[in-house]
């Protein structure tokens, strides 16, 4: 599973940060490693200097071998809530994905 980070111009997007997504990413997705050949991270920071909340979206994209991409969003006030809760998703929706390929 390669992990891929990007950020937008409003997040710094340096090698700590990245090494912080993929350590998170990984401990969350490790149980998928085997059937997934890709996991984008994408930071965004939505509401730029005026703040707020939940202003930092996580997109998380997940490329099952041989199925189409699946996504998930999770917003937080920290960079570090933003990728846990959009892990957490991932997570949930491929526990989902995999077990009803497993059924059929």
């Amino acid at each position: 599973m390669h992990i891929q980070f990007n950020t937008d111009n409003r997040i710094t997007g340096d090698e700590a940060l990245a090494a912080q997504a993929e350590q998170i990413v990984e401990s969350r997705l490790n149980r998928f490693s085997s059937r997934l050949s890709r996991v984008e991270v994408h930071l965004a920071d939505v509401n730029g200097p005026k703040g707020g909340s939940d202003d930092i979206v996580c997109t998380l994209e997940a490329r099952p071998e041989g199925g189409k991409p699946v996504t998930v969003k999770g917003n937080a006030g920290q960079v570090e809530s933003a990728i846990r809760d959009a892990s957490d998703k991932m997570q949930a929706l491929l526990d989902t994905h995999f077990g009803k390929l497993r059924a059929h």
